[in-house]
């Protein structure tokens, strides 16, 4: 299925910019060579008519661009070597494509992700570097015979996702035309994250790090309020029996001083004793962690790496602001033997996961990102050696926060930006209440197996 373009062009910002040039972090920088950003969302069919929607959806880009001007900008590089964005009002491009003869039924009837979704988006594949000549944003607006979907692609060198669903929702605001009720955008550059030190890229063609050739399929798994809460009870009723033998003496301490709130206290606020409870979301990611790494069939002696993109704003002290424009984020790994996450029970791994969540605190972000100083290169994404999974987006990004006129998303998608064997993105359901949608990409004899392990359907069921 081929879309149409109907038209295209050039939208700058209302009003032109006075925002100096920003210099990027090393959290941009560790992005420039992975692809764009591509997110967007499924909705009805507007009450507008076309030749009426299409500019006025220009118009509301027009004016949120001037709310966000570094995104209408290009990227510029100094005799140093130092990369900034110049917010120069360049503009972004803005493309309306028809797909008449698919419905969103089409769209979302089929187990895995539909195809045609990779072509409502601009951008495909695009090196976030390539913001030096070309626009560092762009949305395409594809028409259906229901419905429309909005895609943005941005470079994911300038925003990540908190950054990228408050400009999403700040535009569906203005279109509906409300005051910017998201958050104002904050373009100080003034953290740790803020290097001395210019990147090394790659020698030759800057490129991504990983196969995006390599055979995938792709399928969205729902995981209701009630199967989160299932496996989170189950967990933690195991994680509760255990008495780790580091935990063991503070156990006995703890029964001698019961009747002594003072030292109690202050024994558990020297984190001695471990009381927390493993969350919903750790508990979610363990359950992919042991399954997909069973379903991969992994020699038991080869070493498993899972990694979750963690926002970093509320780690630092003192800490970013909320909506500190840029990225800040960091990726905690965990390291396992496949036979210890396969052959232990889902609780060990959940516990391995916790540990390496708590841990990442304010000194550790800070350590990586002044290790960045002595080794100031790109992240290089991908699954290299087949063990890897990485989840990345966020269950508490405001996906379906949007309202652009006509009433709110019907489902949230990504182009074919970033995939390959083991990546996942966590999506909140759309319903809300606690529901996790997760994006899974795996080579197809490894979702097979998964979709037949009793365990992970136990708690999944297909998006629909």
């Amino acid at each position: 299925m081929a879309v149409t373009i109907l038209s295209k062009c050039t939208v700058f910002p209302d009003q032109k910019s006075t925002l100096a040039d920003l210099k990027l972090s090393t959290s941009d920088l560790n992005m420039l060579c992975c692809h764009y950003i591509q997110k967007g969302n499924l909705f009805t069919s507007p009450s507008l008519p076309s030749q009426t929607l299409i500019p006025h959806l220009k118009t509301s880009l027009s004016k949120t661009l001037s709310i966000f001007p570094p995104l209408a900008g290009r990227f510029v590089t100094d005799s140093a070597g130092h990369i900034f964005i110049t917010c120069n009002d360049a503009g972004v491009d803005f493309i309306h494509v028809s797909a008449t003869d698919l419905t969103i039924t089409d769209l979302l009837s089929p187990p895995d992700v539909h195809p045609a979704f990779k072509q409502f988006f601009p951008f495909h594949r695009k090196i976030n570097y390539t913001a030096h000549f070309s626009p560092i944003l762009a949305v395409q607006v594809t028409s259906l015979a229901d419905g429309i979907f909005i895609g943005i692609a941005v470079s994911h060198a300038v925003t990540d996702g908190s950054t990228f669903w408050n400009f999403f929702n700040t535009f569906a605001d203005i279109s509906r035309g409300l005051a910017h009720t998201h958050g104002i955008p904050d373009f100080r550059r003034e953290s740790i994250l803020m290097s001395k030190i210019p990147v090394q890229l790659p020698e030759g063609e800057i490129k991504v790090s990983f196969n995006a050739d390599a055979p995938l399929r792709e399928r969205i798994f729902t995981f209701t309020r009630e199967a989160i809460q299932k496996l989170k009870a189950t967990v933690n009723k195991n994680n509760n029996h255990r008495t780790s033998p580091e935990n063991a003496d503070v156990a006995e301490i703890i029964s001698k001083m019961k009747n002594d709130d003072t030292q109690l206290k202050t024994v558990a606020e020297r984190g001695t004793v471990e009381t927390a409870e493993i969350s919903s979301f750790q508990s979610l990611n363990a359950l992919m962690w042991r399954c997909v790494t069973r379903a991969r069939k992994l020699e038991g002696s080869k070493t498993t790496t899972y990694r979750i993109a963690v926002n970093v704003r509320s780690r630092l002290e003192p800490k970013l602001p909320e909506y500190y424009f840029g990225n800040a984020i960091q990726s905690i790994a965990t390291h396992a033997s496949a036979s210890e996450v396969v052959e232990n029970d889902l609780t060990w791994s959940a516990m391995q996961l916790s540990k390496s969540v708590r841990e990442y605190d304010n000194a550790t972000v800070r350590r990586v990102a002044e290790k960045w100083d002595t080794e100031p290169k790109c992240f290089p994404m991908g699954n290299h050696d087949g063990t890897t999974l990485q989840m990345g987006s966020s269950h508490r990004f405001p996906m379906y926060e949007n309202d652009f006129g006509w009433g709110r998303p019907l489902a949230v998608r990504s182009g074919g930006a970033n995939k390959f064997d083991g990546k996942m993105s966590a999506f909140p359901g759309r319903k809300g209440g606690g529901a996790v949608d997760v994006e899974v990409v795996l080579a197809p004899e490894t979702m097979a197996r998964l979709e037949s392990d009793e365990e992970f359907m136990a708690y999944a069921s297909c998006q629909q």
